[in-house]
């Protein structure tokens, strides 16, 4: 990670048209992902481009595929379109790389890139780090192509066709969603349009919020950001249950037909249980990060399996799937990686899953999801005027010590700094909730000293 200076843990990030995320920057990494995706092939590479609905998009996606046709790739311009639909795609169409144009959950003005490989996984840290070096190199501008050499882009016009198709293709062949009334809110994002058509195309009676994508409006009170509208809307359906999807679609949270709110960590267990019934949850293990609630150790130690936990990201619960031979994981916010299915969390493909567990048991999900026992847990998120390396943090460390010797073996505490912006996130798992929202407020304010006397 100290190799890499723009790519974070869900690739490029940040406030479109601003440095980092320029249009001069997205021309010139155009030009380094066609020179690594060449790969030693005397071809020219092919890569295909997709983008959720913010309004930068356009100004990127024009200004990366300059820059991989100056280097004589060929790009596929999906459009808007979920991020696991490039990795499958990717993989799918055997190109060379596939590269997503979207922050996901951020707010409309920030914009971000990230790059799958031919195989449909991120790319791993050494290669992102390999690209960084290649945007300062000289030899990018000595590799460009003339003439006949130039490559070009074209509309990859199936490319949502394609996706819904696959999609469907992960549902029991053997069941239908004939009659199951659906709440589905895209966050005016990239699934706007394949989400609601996948599950209408089983036979549900779908009802859209969040479609309709202006540029400017993606994640704005909607979606997995804002599950409370799915939930209302739930209640006032009478719907079976709700599905609300972030901005580039890899991660959903789930609503029950009572409009309570189901997160990834309740998901996890109810999944990750019935896969050992079944015998199909390799190892008996289920992968997840740092951030997990405690509940989800013991819904799993209770059904004869046990956890392997990560770094908070849905890159690393996928690098130790494929590392330890894992085949389901994924995190608390929502994001659900079934290696059988796909190569990255997929919120549309994991509300599928959900749905054949509750059609083939007859149980609705407020029954279902009480298979984990949640522990009381705390998360602040906590907007800070800079970032220090915690580690000189010393103020801040001698709370976190305080609060780890008062819960004990009973809680745990968790502090780290986002991967994308400048805050501070906290987590303190234990069994009185008062307690726990003490031992925050008084590491807020340790971390804030620590940043006042370096200002």
């Amino acid at each position: 990670m100290s190799e890499r200076r723009l790519f974070g843990t869900d690739g490029i990030r940040g406030r479109a048209n601003a440095s980092p995320m320029t249009p001069e920057l997205a021309l010139r990494l155009g030009r380094a992902i066609a020179l690594v995706s060449r790969r030693g092939m005397s071809r020219p590479p092919r890569i295909v481009i997709g983008k959720d609905t913010r309004l930068s998009g356009y100004m990127l996606e024009t200004a990366l595929a300059a820059g991989i046709c100056a280097m004589g790739g060929r790009v596929m311009l999906s459009g808007p379109i979920p991020t696991p639909a490039v990795a499958n795609l990717t993989q799918s169409m055997r190109a060379d790389a596939g590269v997503v144009i979207s922050a996901s959950h951020n707010p409309f003005a920030d914009n971000g890139i990230k790059i799958f490989g031919p195989d449909g996984f991120k790319l791993p840290d050494k290669e992102e780090a390999q690209i960084e070096a290649l945007l300062e190199n000289s030899k990018l501008d000595t590799q460009g192509k003339t003439g006949a050499g130039i490559g070009r882009a074209e509309r990859f016009d199936h490319a949502i066709g394609r996706y819904i198709v696959y999609a469907k293709s992960t549902f029991p062949k053997e069941l239908a969603l004939d009659g199951l009334k659906i709440v589905v809110d895209a966050a005016h994002g990239a699934a706007y349009r394949v989400a609601p058509a996948v599950f209408a195309e089983l036979g549900a009676d779908v009802i859209q919020l969040g479609c309709r994508p202006n540029g400017v409006n993606i994640n704005r009170n909607c979606g997995a950001l804002h599950p409370e509208h799915v939930a209302a809307e739930v209640k006032r359906q009478g719907a079976a249950l709700g599905v609300a999807l972030d901005g580039d679609a890899d991660r959903v949270i789930f609503v029950d037909e009572k409009g309570q709110i189901v997160d990834g960590d309740a998901i996890m267990a109810l999944c990750a249980t019935r896969m050992l019934k079944h015998k199909r949850l390799s190892k008996k293990t289920l992968v997840t990060t740092v951030m997990s609630n405690m509940g989800l150790d013991r819904a799993l130690q209770d059904a004869g399996g046990k956890i392997v936990r990560t770094a908070v990201g849905d890159r690393y619960v996928v690098e130790e799937m494929r590392g330890g031979g894992y085949t389901f994981g994924g995190e608390q916010s929502g994001h659900l990686i079934f290696l059988d299915h796909a190569t990255t969390g997929d919120g549309t493909v994991a509300a599928l899953q959900v749905i054949a567990i509750m059609l083939q048991e007859s149980r609705p999900l407020s029954e279902l999801s009480q298979v984990m026992m949640r522990v009381p847990q705390v998360l602040e998120s906590v907007k800070m005027p800079a970032r220090r390396p915690l580690a000189e943090m010393l103020e801040l460390g001698k709370r976190i010590l305080l609060a780890e010797k008062k819960l004990g073996k009973e809680g745990r505490v968790l502090v780290r700094w986002s991967g994308t912006e400048a805050k501070l996130r906290m987590m303190v798992e234990g069994p009185d909730p008062a307690v726990l929202r003490v031992l925050v407020a008084e590491m807020t304010e340790a971390a804030k000293k620590d940043l006042a006397k370096v200002g």
